[in-house]
């Protein structure tokens, strides 16, 4: 009996055993959960339109739903109708209830009046601290 023989064919037993496990593991859904996010919902690196970049698309699976896409004639039918409505002022952006109100500027003799009461109050101040 050779030992090296009995380890190679039990090697060769124990990858057949796991190419069969991970086989299984694919089609079973409830097979043992890999942590992260699943290689086939990569984020595309360009999109247009909603729609995933070409290789994106080609990595999803068949049981995802398919892309619906308008014909010619239906984009140009909602084109129309979409001008319609902006025509009838339906998708026009609301004015606001109010004008803006302009800046209320002071007076230069409103003005000197506030300097002049904040004055005397301060000196009011200073004299309090004389005093005490």
């Amino acid at each position: 009996m050779n030992i090296n023989s009995i380890l190679g064919e039990l090697r060769a037993e124990r990858g057949r055993i796991d190419r069969a496990i991970s086989a299984i593991e694919g089609l079973n859904s409830t097979g043992r959960r890999k942590v992260g996010r699943p290689p086939t919902v990569r984020r595309a690196t360009r999109r247009r339109r909603g729609r995933m970049s070409a290789p994106g698309r080609a990595k999803q699976s068949q049981a995802s739903k398919p892309v619906r896409r308008l014909s010619v004639a239906a984009r140009r039918k909602l084109s129309r109708l979409l001008k319609q409505r902006w025509a009838q002022g339906k998708m026009k952006p609301r004015a606001k209830a109010t004008a803006p109100k302009r800046a209320r500027r002071m007076s230069q003799a409103a003005r000197n009046r506030i300097a002049a009461a904040q004055r005397a109050r301060w000196a009011k101040v200073k004299a309090q601290r004389k005093a005490a």
